[in-house]
Parts: structure tokens; C-alpha cells; sequence
């Protein structure tokens, strides 16, 4: 039998999960080359409430799903482990701690420098071979613009959520 808070995190993990799906594949900027998306956003909230640990199973989830329903063949599993790293760094910065600017800055340069410039590059060489390196300079601009636009997203998000994060946290 669940208890009230199992049960709660089940279906907020659902909620977000479509959320992250939502916004990885249908509100993402996508040109041939590169992809913009807001996944960060659910995934980030999800780990301030919930965690390292759930915030993984509901980000792998997400990937699988999502992936196989909007890119049927193109399943790659080296993203869902990307997608795993991602979100144990989001749990350890974010949960039960408190958020600054500051921290937001560091989690997200974490992203850049472990999950975007060497995970996701593995698996880019291991799928397209050469041409993945033509694309790296590309991606790794893109990242660092970002930097700083993920962490004053996630810090305006956070403002007016934060009695809500913290009281349902205690």
C-alpha cells in the first residue's frame, strides 16, 4: 500500500514527466544542426521537491518516452544516461538547499563541462562518427550563451515558488 507522499510523488512524476516531454520535443527550437530546449525547467523544479533519486527515475523515464513517441527508431541510450547525470547534479544542487544565482551558475556550468562537452559528445562520435565534430563548436556556443539564461530562468521560477518548495520539503 502507498503512503499519502508516495503516492503524491507518483503523480507528480507523471506530471512532470509529460511536462519534460513537452518541452524537450514540442516546445524545443530545433534547426538540423542544434536544439534549444526547455526540459531544464520541469526537471529542476521536480528535484527542489523531490529529490536526486526520483528526479532520476522520472528523467530517464521521460527520455525513453519521449524519444521513442516523437523520434520512433532513434532511441539512443547514452542520452538516457546523459539524461541521468543531468538530473543527479539538479538533485544535489537543488534539493533542500538554498537557491542562489550563484549556485544556479555552478550547477549549470557542472551540466556544460560533464553532461553537454564530454557525455553527449561521446554519444554524438559513437552515432555519426566524423560529422559529430563538425557540429561541436556549434553546440559548445550554444552552451555557454545558455549558461546564464538556465540560471536566470531557474532563479525567476524559483522566486515565488520557494515558500511552496520549502514548506512542502520539511
Amino acid at each position: 500500500m502507498y503512503n499519502n507522499s508516495s503516492l503524491s510523488s507518483i503523480v507528480y512524476g507523471g506530471i512532470f514527466m509529460a511536462l519534460t516531454i513537452l518541452f524537450t520535443y514540442v516546445f524545443a527550437i530545433q534547426t538540423t544542426f542544434i536544439r534549444v530546449d526547455f526540459a531544464f525547467i520541469p526537471i529542476c523544479l521536480y528535484a527542489m521537491r523531490f529529490g536526486t533519486t526520483k528526479t532520476i527515475i522520472m528523467s530517464a523515464l521521460a527520455d525513453i518516452i519521449g524519444s521513442n513517441l516523437f523520434m520512433p527508431g532513434l532511441y539512443f541510450p547514452g542520452f538516457t544516461i546523459s539524461a541521468i547525470a543531468s538530473s543527479f547534479i539538479y538533485g544535489k544542487f537543488l534539493y533542500k538547499k538554498t537557491i542562489t544565482l550563484k549556485k544556479l551558475l555552478l550547477m549549470n556550468l557542472t551540466i556544460f563541462l560533464f553532461v553537454d562537452c564530454i557525455l553527449n559528445n561521446i554519444w554524438l562520435t559513437l552515432m555519426y562518427k566524423d560529422a559529430a565534430t563538425s557540429f561541436y563548436i556549434i553546440r559548445i556556443v550554444k552552451s555557454v550563451l545558455l549558461l546564464p539564461i538556465k540560471a536566470a530562468i531557474l532563479y525567476n521560477i524559483y522566486k515565488p515558488l520557494r515558500y511552496f518548495i520549502l514548506k512542502y520539503n520539511n
